[in-house]
C-alpha cells in the first residue's frame, strides 16, 4: 500500500470522527470460556487458543500463556501500527521484526514474596527493521510508531479496569 491509498483509505473515517466523535468509540471484546485442568480457551475469530499456566507455576507448557500472549499482542499492534507510519512516510520496509520480552518474578504469582510484582517488571520492544530510510527517518518512524500503538499506549497509560461478577447467560 502507498501512503496515498492509505490516506484516502482513512479520510472518511478521519472526517467523520472529527464531525460525531462519538462514533470513533468502539468496544473491543474478548472472551474467555474456562476449560479443563486450569485451562481458558480464547476464540480469537481466527483460531481459538487455549491459555493454561506457565511452566514456572506448573503448567505443561502445551498450552499458551497469558503473558506470552500480551506481549504477542505488544508485537502484532506495533508491527502492524509500524507499518502504517512507514506508509505514512513514504519509507518501504523490505523486512522486518519486531520484538517483546518481559521479566516476571513467578515468586510474585505463586503468593510467595509481597515485595514481589504479580505482573511484568520491565517490557522491551526492539525494532529490527531493513528499510529504504537513514536512521533518522527510522527513529522518526519508531517514535511515531510508539505515540500511536494501542497495546503500548495502554500498558504506559493502564485505563482503570472494573472487575465485576454476574450470571452466567445460559
Amino acid at each position: 500500500m502507498h501512503s496515498d491509498e492509505l490516506r484516502a483509505l482513512q479520510a472518511p473515517l478521519k472526517e467523520r470522527y472529527l464531525e460525531d466523535p462519538e462514533s470513533a468509540i468502539v468496544t473491543l471484546k474478548a472472551e474467555g470460556r474456562l476449560g479443563e485442568n486450569l485451562a481458558c480457551s480464547i476464540d480469537t475469530g481466527r483460531a481459538l487458543v487455549e491459555a493454561g499456566l506457565h511452566p514456572a507455576t506448573g503448567g505443561s507448557g502445551t498450552q499458551a500463556c497469558s503473558g506470552d500472549m500480551l506481549l504477542q499482542a505488544l508485537a502484532a499492534c506495533a508491527g502492524v501500527t509500524l507499518q502504517a507510519v512507514a506508509t505514512a512516510f513514504g519509507v518501504t520496509l523490505r523486512s522486518g521484526r519486531v520484538l517483546a520480552e518481559g521479566d516476571l518474578d513467578f515468586r510474585g504469582t505463586l503468593g510467595l514474596a509481597k515485595d514481589a510484582p504479580v505482573g511484568f517488571r520491565e517490557i522491551r520492544m526492539r525494532f529490527e527493521l531493513d528499510a529504504d530510510a537513514d536512521e533518522e527517518t527510522l527513529d522518526k518512524v519508531i517514535a511515531v510508531t510508539e505515540r500511536y500503538c494501542v497495546v503500548l499506549q495502554t500498558l504506559r497509560s493502564a485505563p482503570p479496569v472494573v472487575v465485576s461478577r454476574g450470571a452466567m447467560d445460559r
